[in-house]
C-alpha cells in the first residue's frame, strides 16, 4: 500500500493528511485554540470523590474538573495489555488502591481523553512518556513489546535489550516502529526519555497544584513521532521553517527516514493540487454517496452517533436481497472509512437496509468487523440485531472532525454548530493563495460578518497582517451583518468587482 503524510501549515491551522494509494484516510488538525492535550502530565489536586460512580475529580487547572475513574488508578492493565505482552511478573505488581484516594490529595495525572462538549478531561495515575522507539513508564517494573511486531523472534531480542537497558524503577515498552533497531538506538531513547522525567520532577518539587508539568508534543510532532514509520512512502510539507525541524528531528531519531521528507513550493495550495480539499469537504458533509447509488446519512450527536444507509437510485439486476447485500457491503466499507476519517467515537448505531437471509447478515458483520481491523482506534461491535441495527463503539480520545472545525453557535446557545473562526480564516488564507497563483493583483477587500471581521483584525499581529505579510498584499476588512457567520466575500479593489467564486476550490 503507498501511503504518504501531507502537512498543510497555514495561519489559522495546521491540518495533517495520511493518505493510503492516493485517498484520504485520516485527517489531524492542530488549531491555536484547540490544541492536542492526550499525553500531558499534569500536577492536580482531588476535589471530590463520588464512591457510588468509582470516580474522583480533579483540578488540573481547566475550566471543568477532570475525571479519574477508578480503573485508571494504578497500572492500567486493562490498557497496556492489549498493545503489549506482559510477564506474569509484570501483572502482579502492586497498584494504589481506589480507597487512597481523598479529597486534597496532590496527584500526579495524565490527560487520556481530550474535554468534549460539557465532559472534562479523563485522566489516568499510570504515567507514560513515549519516545520514538520506547515507551518510559516511571514507578515500575514491567517490559511490554508491541504485538504488531510480527516476528516471534524480533520480539524476543527487543525484549531481551530493554531488561538490559531499563533504568532502576521504570517500566519499558518496546514500540512497534524500534523493529530492526539495535541497541545503542534504543539506549539512545531511554537516555533522552530519562532527561525528560527529570525535568518533570523538578517541576513536581518545585510547585503546588494544578500545574501543567509536562506538555507532550503537538499534533504535528506526534504525527510524525508515531506515525511516520518505515511503511510511509514519503512526507510532503508546504512550510520551510516544518520542514526543516522534521529534517533535524529525523537526522536525530532516525536518519533514514529524513531523505523521505519533501518540501512543497508550488504556488497551487497543497491540498488542491493531491485533491485532499474536496475529500475534507465531503468529510463534513451529513450525506455521503455511494458509487452503487445508494448513500449514507451521518448525525453526530452528543449522545451517539446514528448512521442510516439507502439505497437510493440503485437498480441492480439481481433479486432484491443480493442487491441489499452489495449496497449494504459497499455501505460497510465506506462507514468503516468514514468513521475513521471523521475520528467518530462513543456509541455508533447502525441502520443498514433489511435483509432476510441469516448468511448475509453474518456476511455483512464480518465485512464491518474486517474494516474496522484496519483502524487504529478500539472497536467493539454488535451482530446485526433483529431490527437490522449494528451497535458498536469506538475509542474515543479526541473531539471529531466536526467538533474540529465549528464551534458553539451563539445564536441557538448549543443547539447547533457553526464553523469555528479558525477555520474560516483557513478558508480565506486558502483562496489567497490561489488567486496569487494566478494573479497579480495586490488590493482586495474582504467582507465578512462582523463578529469575524473584529476576529481577523484583532491586535497588532493580527490574522488580516499576518495574511498581508505572507502574500505581499494590501488587505481591507468590512463587516456585513447580512452575511452568514462563515460566509465571505472577497472584491478586487483595481476592477471593483466581486471575485470569490473564479478562486474557490
Amino acid at each position: 500500500m503507498d501511503k504518504e503524510i501531507i502537512i498543510n501549515a497555514a495561519i489559522g491551522e495546521t491540518r495533517i493528511a495520511i493518505l493510503e494509494n492516493g485517498r484520504l484516510a485520516e485527517l489531524f488538525v492542530e488549531m491555536p485554540d484547540n490544541e492536542r492535550m492526550v499525553g500531558d502530565i499534569y500536577l492536580g489536586r482531588v476535589v471530590n470523590v463520588v464512591r457510588g460512580m468509582r470516580a474522583a475529580f480533579i483540578n488540573i487547572g481547566l475550566k471543568q474538573d477532570a475525571f479519574l475513574h477508578f480503573s485508571d488508578i494504578g497500572e492500567s492493565f486493562s490498557t497496556v495489555s492489549s498493545m503489549v505482552d506482559l510477564t506474569d511478573e509484570d501483572r502482579s505488581k502492586e497498584v494504589l488502591a481506589p480507597e487512597d484516594i481523598r479529597v486534597g490529595q496532590q496527584i500526579l495525572v495524565q490527560i487520556i481523553k481530550e474535554p468534549i462538549s460539557t465532559k472534562g478531561a479523563r485522566l489516568t495515575t499510570q504515567i507514560s512518556i513515549p519516545g520514538r522507539f520506547l515507551v518510559l513508564v516511571p514507578n515500575s517494573k514491567f517490559i511490554g513489546v508491541s504485538k504488531k511486531i510480527e516476528s516471534a523472534g524480533e520480539r524476543k531480542r527487543l525484549r531481551k535489550i530493554a531488561k538490559e537497558i531499563r533504568p532502576e524503577g521504570f517500566g519499558l515498552i518496546v514500540r512497534t516502529v524500534a523493529d530492526g533497531r539495535d541497541r545503542l538506538v534504543l539506549q539512545k531513547d531511554v537516555d533522552n526519555l530519562k532527561k525528560v522525567w527529570k525535568k518533570i520532577e523538578a517541576r513536581i518539587k518545585k510547585n503546588k497544584p494544578p500545574l501543567l508539568v509536562y506538555k507532550d508534543m503537538g499534533m504535528m510532532s506526534s504525527v510524525i513521532r508515531d506515525l511516520f514509520t518505515r511503511d510511509m512512502t514519503r512526507l510532503i510539507v508546504d512550510d520551510r521553517r516544518l520542514y526543516k525541524k522534521i529534517v533535524t528531528y529525523l537526522k536525530d531519531v532516525a536518519h533514514e527516514m529524513a531523505g523521505l521528507v519533501e518540501f512543497y513550493d508550488r504556488s497551487t495550495p497543497i491540498f488542491d493540487h493531491y485533491k485532499i480539499e474536496d475529500e475534507i469537504q465531503n468529510s463534513l458533509s451529513r450525506k455521503v454517496e455511494l458509487k452503487s447509488g445508494g448513500s449514507i446519512i451521518i448525525d453526530q450527536t452528543e449522545a451517539l452517533c446514528a448512521i442510516d444507509v439507502n439505497s437510493g437510485r440503485f437498480i441492480g439486476k439481481k433479486t432484491q436481497e443480493q442487491n441489499t447485500l452489495r449496497i449494504n457491503l459497499e455501505a460497510a466499507k465506506e462507514i468503516a472509512r468514514q468513521l475513521r476519517l471523521r475520528d467518530i467515537g462513543g456509541i455508533i448505531v447502525i441502520d443498514f437496509i433489511d435483509m432476510r437471509d441469516e448468511k448475509n447478515k453474518k456476511r455483512l458483520y464480518e465485512e464491518l468487523k474486517g474494516e474496522l481491523k484496519k483502524d487504529r482506534a478500539q472497536a467493539n461491535i454488535l451482530p446485526l440485531s433483529d431490527f437490522g441495527l449494528i451497535e458498536m463503539t469506538r475509542e474515543r480520545i479526541r473531539p471529531s472532525i466536526m467538533y474540529a472545525f465549528s464551534e458553539t453557535c451563539p445564536t441557538c446557545g448549543g443547539l447547533g454548530r457553526i464553523t469555528s473562526k479558525s477555520a474560516v480564516l483557513s478558508q480565506i488564507e486558502r483562496w489567497i493563495k490561489r488567486f496569487r497563483a494566478k494573479s497579480k493583483e495586490r488590493r482586495l477587500k474582504i467582507v465578512t460578518h462582523p463578529e469575524m471581521k473584529n476576529y481577523l483584525s484583532q491586535g497588532i499581529k493580527s490574522p488580516v497582517r499576518r495574511l498581508m505579510w505572507r502574500y505581499f498584499l494590501k488587505l481591507e476588512v468590512i463587516g456585513d451583518g447580512n452575511l452568514e457567520f462563515d460566509e465571505f466575500h472577497i472584491f478586487s479593489k483595481k476592477q471593483n468587482i466581486d471575485i470569490t467564486d473564479k478562486f474557490k476550490s
